[in-house]
């Protein structure tokens, strides 16, 4: 038998968070826990599990993958490698859509993933929000997230605008915007490629909702966009060759321009 300390040990080279995020996933310990009684005593099914996961995070893997949980806007995330892996940059989309937002207010996202975009507006907007992806292991993964985490969504599956009907008075999505030659995709191996990669310059999506959100948006509605860092004059020339006015780029929490607003005049 081992203790909590002495496997903590044993791993030394790792990064201690990770460490106990994974000694916190499998004990269902919270972290402080952990620290406070590094004499807990692991059973042989603790550290067979233990190990295996320290196998899994030494080959690459996402540690979000390795415990099927993200954290994200401070709710607990179900994730899988069918969806991307929830990132603090998209918080900056979320914060401008809420302020964007009132209660009567009907909302589309976009290419939901795990639904992390959606679910938020939903719970801190208290706005009706219908959530479409292409996938049918992301819509089940967002769906179960939804009803975890007690909020009332729809969810259409489909490409992109292909099963939505109506208009809506805000559309919000964090498309793929990576080009397809780009030198972070190794890094990124782990991820679904169809929500990462979008054409030789990362554009092609985020040009087609661009074109097509006119025909889905009420007076006066709002397109919010997330993209990369470098694509934010790409964004704002395509909302405006596309009609839209009051454009402005807000930047995450890394200072990165990170997410493009254009509203439709109708």
């Amino acid at each position: 038998m081992s203790t909590v300390g002495a496997w903590r040990s044993s791993h030394a080279d790792l990064d201690r968070l990770d460490l106990d995020v994974l000694l916190g996933h499998t004990l269902k310990l919270a972290r402080s826990q952990l620290i406070a009684f590094p004499e807990r005593t692991l059973s042989c099914a603790d550290q067979e599990n233990l190990n295996n996961s320290v196998q899994r995070l030494r080959q690459g893997e996402p540690i979000a993958y390795i415990t099927g949980h993200k954290e994200f806007y401070s709710l607990d995330f179900t994730v899988s490698p069918a969806v991307l892996i929830p990132r603090s940059d998209t918080e900056c989309l979320v914060e401008a859509a809420l302020a964007r937002l009132s209660s009567a207010d009907r909302v589309l996202d976009l290419g939901t993933g795990s639904g992390i975009i959606g679910i938020c507006l939903a719970r801190y907007g208290n706005v009706r929000v219908s959530a479409s992806d292409e996938s049918d292991a992301a819509v089940d993964i967002a769906r179960e997230n939804a009803r975890r985490l007690g909020v009332d969504m729809e969810f259409l599956l489909g490409n992109w605008f292909e099963p939505v009907t109506g208009r809506y008075s805000m559309i919000v999505s964090n498309p793929p915007y990576i080009a397809a030659n780009d030198a972070h995709l190794p890094a990124l191996n782990y991820e679904p490629s169809q929500a990462l990669i979008s054409g030789p310059c990362g554009l092609n999506d985020l040009e087609h909702i661009c074109h097509k959100a006119s025909g889905y948006l009420l007076r006066h509605g709002w397109l919010l966009l997330e993209h990369g860092s470098d694509q934010s004059a790409s964004v704002r020339a395509l909302l405006t060759d596309s009609g839209f006015t009051e454009i402005c780029t807000l930047r995450d929490l890394s200072g990165h321009e990170r997410v493009t607003a254009g509203q439709w005049p109708g």
